[in-house]
């Protein structure tokens, strides 16, 4: 049922608490205020913010666009939204969540309480292991946050949340603009990336275009068993028959247009995921018969026991980024005292463990280890002209700054699962 009374239940404390959830880190957006200056006077802010949103006097500022490097060297744009902008609307999605979070469906993963892309990567993983899951269909929608029709996305906020306070703060981002380059642009769709409102917004309509539509019309139509895995817009399908696997695969880019939105021609793949002599650590963008989904790619392998077990190992563009990350850091900090950059250096490969530390992945992680030991020792040889930090010398400052060595955090068991 749709519900047309909720913005009772923000009040102050929920202000306080939207607050609390904001980060405080952020870059700033077009007023230049940061987290530090609007908390020098947090509760008349706070209580001017609440009034002027239920009374409707509050004004949603445009984004400050910026840009990021995407892998294939392409660039994802990046919307910046004000601090203040960001506690709105993070009390608005913390309404938005309690409404939906019932209705959501457990192949959903991306950016929900409670749930994270680690239990998405082992729901996957546990499907081709216990269902006997062989064909994927490896999904990419083109530019999926900048194609959202809002007449689509509002037609499905209708069927839930009618209250006047909640929809005019959400049309109101949603008409906001993007300032790029000192020139305010409006469009019709999309929903810019960087606030919390967009990827709740996205996932309620990725929840009505594609999550539902699959468990409601695809799986009952289907002969053989298949999953659903969906991060945000990042989504696998995984079939046990081929013939289910082509015929999802013929109607899907008509599912997805019906509602404004294109799956990507090179991106999508269709993958013979059975284990073949041809698995173990080919490329994926070669062979054919692996995938990549949020930072790993799915590969054949054998546990220790001699079973034939699905693994995960870190993807050759993530690796290869992580490693580019330390050199990048390593080069314009290699002056820096020895304490202060052995302490950012194991900060960063302690943040790639607490990721990539996954049972199966310990040769890259290894590699990863090996490798950023190599870039510092490179880069401490060029603080002095003339002097060289030979690989003797390195290993002694190693023992007295040693770097973390790899560790497996989260323990994938390599027997069969059941699906949650």
């Amino acid at each position: 049922m749709a519900l047309s009374t909720l913005h009772h239940l923000i009040d102050l404390e929920w202000m306080q608490e939207a607050y609390r959830l904001t980060r405080k880190d952020g870059a700033p957006g077009i007023d230049g205020v940061m987290a530090d200056a609007y908390a020098r006077n947090l509760e008349a802010n706070l209580l001017d913010l609440l009034d002027r949103v239920k009374t409707g006097r509050y004004q949603a500022p445009p984004v400050r666009r910026t840009y990021i490097p995407k892998a294939d060297g392409s660039r994802r744009p990046l919307g910046i939204p004000t601090f203040e902008d960001k506690v709105a609307q993070r009390a608005i999605v913390m309404v938005l969540e309690a409404v939906f979070e019932q209705d959501f469906l457990p192949c959903s993963f991306g950016f929900r309480p409670g749930r994270s892309a680690h239990q998405a990567l082992q729901y996957l993983r546990a499907g081709f292991m216990s269902q006997r899951l062989r064909w994927v269909i490896d999904i990419d929608i083109k530019k999926y946050f900048d194609s959202i029709p809002h007449s689509h996305l509002r037609d499905f906020l209708d069927r839930r949340v009618m209250d006047g306070v909640i929809r005019r703060m959400i049309d109101k981002w949603l008409k906001a603009g993007i300032l790029e380059d000192g020139v305010l642009r409006h469009t019709t769709e999309g929903s810019p990336q960087g606030g919390v409102i967009s990827p709740c917004l996205s996932n309620i309509f990725l929840h009505h275009v594609l999550d539902e539509w699959f468990e409601h019309e695809v799986r009952p139509r289907l002969a053989g068993r298949c999953t659903l895995v969906r991060f945000a817009d990042d989504a696998v399908m995984a079939f046990e028959d081929v013939l289910d696997a082509k015929r999802v695969l013929g109607v899907l880019g008509k599912r997805l247009a019906r509602y404004g939105l294109t799956l990507h021609p090179d991106k999508t793949r269709f993958v013979d995921f059975r284990n073949t002599a041809s698995n173990g650590m080919a490329d994926p963008a070669t062979d054919g018969t692996t995938f990549t989904f949020l930072g790993f790619t799915y590969i054949w392998g054998k546990s220790r026991a001699g079973k034939n077990v699905v693994r995960l190992v870190t993807a050759k563009n993530r690796y290869s980024r992580a490693l580019a990350a330390v050199a990048a850091w390593c080069r314009f900090n290699r002056h820096q005292p020895i304490p202060d950059q052995h302490h950012h250096l194991t900060a960063m490969m302690r943040g790639h463990y607490a990721y990539y530390g996954i049972t199966g992945n310990s040769r890259r992680l290894s590699w990863y280890a090996y490798q950023v030991a190599r870039i510092w020792q490179k880069w401490l040889s060029r603080r002095d002209r003339g002097s060289r930090l030979h690989w003797r010398r390195f290993t002694a400052l190693l023992k007295r700054c040693p770097l973390p060595a790899p560790r497996i955090v989260h323990r994938y068991t390599t027997t069969s699962e059941a699906l949650p």
